[in-house]
C-alpha cells in the first residue's frame, strides 16, 4: 500500500511527489489521465529542433528564491527576459504599459501631458492598477484609464474570459498594470528564465526516485472512490488510510453535488512558417484585432539552430465537461460554489487539495511550487 496518493502529475503533485520520496523516503503513487508528466507546463523538442509549450507559454518567474534554488536542483536556467508586445491601431506596443507604450500610443504632445501627469500622483517606477486609474477622481487620470483601458484591456478580457470586465474578479485585471517607466519587461521578477533542456526533461528528474510510482493515461476514478457518507477513502476496493494529495477539479472529486464550477479553455493552432522569425518577441497580443487572443514564437525562448519557426495561435473558449480546464473563472458566485465543495472536503480527515485546480486559484508556477512546498510542510 503506498503512504501516498498523488491525483494529477503537474507541477504542484510533482513538487510534492519528489519531496515526499526523496525527504521522507516514503512510497507515491502518482495517477495521471493524460499521456504525459507536467501538465499545462509539458513542452516537447519538435522535429525543427525548437521547444513547443504544448499549452501555452510558459515563463519561469520568481521573486522567492527557495522557490528557484529548489528548483534549480534539477535544471540549469536560460536566463530569458520575457517581453511582450501588444497590437493597437496598428502598431506593436510594449505591454505591459509603460512610457514608451505611451509615446507609440499617443502624439508626442499629449504623451508628454500623459506622463507628466502619471508622475505628478504617482511616483516613477510604481505600478498603478487601470482599476485605480479608471476609480481616480481626477478628470485626467481618468481620461488615460479610460483610453488604455478600452485599447488594451476591454476587449482582451471579453474575449480570454467570455465575460467583462466588471463580471470577473477585480484580481484579474489587475494583474497587468501600467508600469510608470520605461522598462517594457513583462515581468520584473529577480529571478527569471526557462529550463535549459526543457520544463519536461526538469519534472523528469524530479521524479527519478523508486518510491515514486506513475500511472499515466489513468483516470483516478477507476481505482479511487470517496464514501460521501461514512467519510473515507477507498483504492481498489480497499479502504485507503494514507493521505489523497488532489490536484484535479474538486467539483468533479465530489460528484457535482453542489453543481458545476466554471472555468474557461484554450484551443491552438499551430503552424511551421519556413522563415528565421515571424516576430519580433515570443508573445504579442491581439485585444481588438482577430478572434484569437495571443500569437506566441516559440523560437524566442531557448537557443536553436533552426532555420524554420513555429507560432501557436490561441484562441479561448468556453469550458465543457470534455474540454481541459485552464483557467479557474472566479466570479463572486463561483468562489462561494467553491467554498462549498471546500466546506465539504474537510469531512475526509486525510484529504489534502492541492494546485489551480484543486484549490481554485489562479497560481503562477512559482506560487503552485511555494504552495506545494508549504503542504509539504504541513502534512510531512
Amino acid at each position: 500500500m503506498f503512504d501516498y496518493i498523488i491525483v494529477g502529475a503537474g507541477i504542484s503533485g510533482i513538487v510534492v511527489a519528489e519531496r515526499i520520496a526523496n525527504v521522507l523516503n516514503k512510497k507515491v503513487l502518482i495517477i495521471e489521465k493524460r499521456n504525459h508528466i507536467g501538465g499545462n507546463c509539458f513542452d516537447y523538442l519538435d522535429k525543427t529542433g525548437i521547444y513547443i509549450h504544448k499549452y501555452g507559454p510558459h515563463i519561469f518567474h520568481t521573486n522567492y528564491k527557495e522557490v528557484f534554488e529548489y528548483l534549480s536542483n534539477f535544471t540549469e536556467w536560460y536566463y530569458y527576459t520575457h517581453r511582450v508586445l501588444v497590437y493597437v491601431d496598428g502598431k506593436k506596443i510594449p505591454l505591459p504599459i509603460n512610457f514608451i507604450s505611451i509615446e507609440e500610443l499617443f502624439p508626442e504632445h499629449i504623451s508628454k501631458n500623459v506622463i507628466s501627469t502619471l508622475l505628478s500622483n504617482f511616483r516613477y517606477g510604481e505600478k498603478v492598477s487601470i482599476l485605480e486609474l479608471l476609480k481616480n477622481e481626477k478628470p485626467d487620470l481618468q481620461f488615460i484609464g479610460k483610453y488604455i483601458y478600452k485599447k488594451v484591456f476591454l476587449n482582451y478580457t471579453k474575449k480570454q474570459w467570455g465575460k467583462s470586465p466588471e463580471e470577473i474578479d477585480p484580481d484579474i485585471v489587475a494583474r497587468v498594470p501600467i508600469v510608470l517607466s520605461k522598462d517594457s519587461r513583462y515581468f520584473q521578477d529577480r529571478y527569471q528564465g526557462i529550463p535549459l533542456e526543457g520544463y519536461t526533461k526538469m519534472f523528469e528528474r524530479m521524479l527519478m526516485n523508486s518510491n515514486i510510482k506513475l500511472l499515466l493515461n489513468t483516470d483516478y476514478k477507476e481505482i479511487i472512490k470517496l464514501d460521501f457518507e461514512c467519510k473515507k477513502i477507498y483504492f481498489f476496493g480497499q479502504e485507503y488510510k494514507g493521505k489523497l494529495i488532489f490536484t484535479g477539479k474538486i467539483d468533479e472529486l465530489f460528484n457535482y453535488k453542489f453543481g458545476i464550477l466554471p472555468y474557461r479553455s484554450l484551443n491552438f493552432e499551430l503552424k511551421f512558417i519556413d522563415k528565421e522569425f515571424f516576430q519580433e518577441v515570443a508573445v504579442v497580443n491581439y485585444p481588438n484585432d482577430y478572434d484569437f487572443t495571443r500569437i506566441t514564437e516559440f523560437k524566442h525562448f531557448l537557443p536553436t539552430d533552426s532555420h524554420v519557426t513555429v507560432l501557436a495561435y490561441e484562441y479561448p473558449k468556453d469550458y465543457q465537461l470534455d474540454s481541459e480546464p485552464f483557467y479557474p473563472l472566479l466570479t463572486n458566485e463561483s468562489k462561494e460554489l467553491y467554498y462549498k465543495y471546500l466546506e465539504f472536503s474537510k469531512n475526509f480527515n486525510n484529504l489534502y487539495l492541492l494546485g489551480r485546480l484543486g484549490e481554485y486559484r489562479y497560481y503562477d508556477m512559482d506560487d503552485a511550487v511555494k504552495r506545494a512546498l508549504e503542504l509539504f510542510e504541513e502534512i510531512g
